[in-house]
């Protein structure tokens, strides 16, 4: 697997992690009274946003991302949804540098 299909991997499930946390683990939280729920998916969703941020830069070095595509992706990874929309980009720049 290359570093691209790599971020795009961690982007996409990094942005489920972000779903399931809210769709999901809240709810069992504050509803439910279900406190483990928040405390292991945003502990993994932690560790997911960090491991796209150490990708982002790590893209940007070594595979040529434009800081603007990184950016996009990063602001996008605060959004619920938005490394779905972003992945567009991801993929946009996987393919012009395997060209």
């Amino acid at each position: 697997m290359n570093l691209m299909s790599l971020l795009r991997a961690i982007s996409l499930t990094e942005g489920m992690s972000f779903l399931v946390l809210l769709l999901v683990a809240m709810p069992l939280k504050y509803l439910w009274n279900q406190p483990l729920a928040v405390k292991y998916v945003g502990w993994a969703h932690g560790v997911l946003f960090m491991a796209l941020g150490a990708l982002l830069l790590l893209a940007m070095w070594r595979a040529a991302l434009p800081f603007r595509t990184a950016a996009i992706v990063g602001v996008a990874a605060l959004l619920p949804g938005g490394p779905f929309f972003a992945d567009r980009l991801l993929k946009r720049h996987q393919q012009s540098i395997t060209e």
